[in-house]
């Protein structure tokens, strides 16, 4: 997959080398000589070919030039063995590739081709071989100047998108091997964004009159008095501006786009990171800082979940110290809730929020009086309605809690774990899928492990025969999915035990 990523990016850069080259000298270079200059056939044949024998040097400096550029690149895809320092080069340079593009153009390209045809043609008109004035040198310096700097601009937003895969495959190979810190180091590339609009808009807005005003002087110099020429030199140097503003706004608007999108998931409280920084200028800035904005939001949704943790174990410890039976009894029923979740193929999210409502289920005894709580033997009527309020106490308890979106979601299993299913239980009298899930789960967790366990004035019955009473209030007192699911996981557990009974 990297190596076709690097392939693939070779393939775009010869595609957009090729085609802004062929536009540039060819499309408008060729067409601003053939169309402004009224000479022999012979004489353009010649220029012709001067053109051509300049482009083959140009080929040759420009492939040599752009081999030592992707040098670090192809090494890093290709060497068996890198170390971190390689990577970390081959990361760079890749981010300077637009700006390596632009000096390839200007320097091999730009004069690659500029000094072979000056030389030629001088010596050409100088053998009286070419019928034209030596200024005409000069204007067309100035056009392949001209030229060579929209085509610099193109190439440079060009090959920004061109390497962005790349770039992202680079920074995937730093992460497989540890390298973070490389990763993060790489912002010494930058371009702002100020230069890149003052430069592109200076070249799109001038180069249609530049180029019509030179050729307009070659036109005059020549005396030449045909200017059916004029819309042909419009129409191609106006199309050229056309598309490298399509491109400039294009390079723009990806970075925004892939901003406003992060924000968004901000917004629905998915903080993702934008881990492939593969910009240049003040987006990676920007990206950075919005890293920076989600780890703090991340640092403090850990630290509330942090203080969250340890509200629950002091709640729980506190509760623990005034009745010794719930201690155990709440550690219990959450494992045994976290079981039925896990047959439920619950979200991991919501294991662990249904865990936390289970293992507070009866924190609302904190408010039961001691007499009531740790009275041995049955309860009065008075004290049982004492006992029924432990579910409102709980839920008011953690209302407390701020804010109350860390807890809001524990709230409906504390409260109505005691509700039946055919309605009759307590703090509400609901029925059914009125009870909410954690309420559903957790009533069959609490009731087994109520009738399992040890108190002071009765022994706690054997799994046999609690299961036994489970099943029999299935659709009535429990619900009889929840039911199922604890049942099959006791078989698991206790399969040595009545498995033709448990099962």
């Amino acid at each position: 997959m990297q190596v076709t990523t690097y392939k693939r990016t070779l393939l775009y850069l010869f595609r957009n080398y090729m085609i802004g080259s062929l536009i540039a000298v060819v499309g408008v270079g060729s067409t601003f000589m053939t169309m402004t200059l009224d000479v022999m056939k012979s004489d353009l044949y010649l220029l012709l070919f001067v053109q051509f024998f300049s482009l083959i040097i140009m080929f040759i400096f420009e492939y040599r030039a752009f081999q030592k550029d992707i040098s670090p690149i192809r090494n890093l895809f290709f060497s068996p063995h890198f170390s971190e320092q390689q990577f970390y080069f081959a990361l760079v340079q890749a981010k300077r590739f637009p700006l390596l593009t632009v000096r390839r153009i200007f320097i091999p390209h730009f004069l690659g081709l500029s000094v072979p045809a000056v030389v030629m043609t001088t010596v050409l008109i100088y053998k009286r071989m070419l019928d034209i004035p030596y200024v005409y040198i000069l204007y067309a310096l100035l056009g392949a100047f001209l030229i060579a700097s929209l085509h610099a601009v193109l190439e440079f937003f060009l090959t920004v998108q061109a390497m962005k895969p790349l770039i992202r495959e680079i920074i995937q190979i730093g992460r497989q091997n540890g390298w973070t810190e490389a990763v993060g180091a790489t912002n010494a590339v930058y371009v702002p964004i100020k230069l890149q609009l003052q430069l592109s808009v200076l070249f799109i807005g001038t180069f249609p009159i530049i180029l019509f005003v030179l050729a307009s002087e070659v036109k005059t110099t020549l005396s030449t008095a045909d200017f059916g020429w004029v819309f042909m030199v419009l129409c191609i140097s106006v199309a050229f501006s056309f598309f490298a503003a399509h491109i400039l706004a294009k390079e723009i608007e990806s970075p925004i786009q892939e901003l406003y999108k992060s924000m968004k998931g901000v917004q629905v409280e998915s903080f993702e990171m934008i881990y492939d920084n593969v910009y240049i200028d003040e987006f990676s800035e920007l990206t950075n800082g919005f890293n920076h904005m989600v780890e703090a939001i991340l640092g403090r949704e850990e630290k509330n979940k942090q203080l969250l943790d340890s509200f629950i174990t002091v709640m729980v410890t506190a509760l623990d110290a005034r009745d010794a039976y719930t201690a155990g009894h709440s550690l219990r029923v959450a494992t045994y809730s976290l079981e039925i979740g896990k047959r439920l193929r619950l979200p991991e999210e919501q294991l662990q929020k249904l865990y936390k409502s289970a293992i507070l289920h009866d924190i609302g005894k904190i408010g039961i009086p001691d007499a009531v709580l740790l009275k041995d033997g049955r309860l009065t009527n008075e004290e049982f309605a004492w006992i029924k309020k432990h579910p409102v106490l709980g839920e008011n308890i953690l209302r407390q809690v701020q804010p109350i979106e860390e807890v809001k979601d524990l709230l409906p299993g504390i409260r109505s774990h005691h509700e039946r299913i055919d309605g009759k239980g307590y703090p509400d009298g609901l029925q059914g899928e009125q009870i909410p899930l954690f309420g559903r789960i957790i009533a069959v967790a609490d009731a087994f492990d109520a009738m399992t366990s040890d108190r002071t004035y009765r022994k706690g019955m054997n799994v046999e025969k609690a299961v036994s009473i489970l099943l029999g209030g299935k659709g009535t007192q429990w619900d009889a999915e929840m039911v199922d699911h604890f049942v099959d996981y006791l078989k698991e557990q206790h399969s040595h035990i009545y498995p033709e009974r448990v099962g």
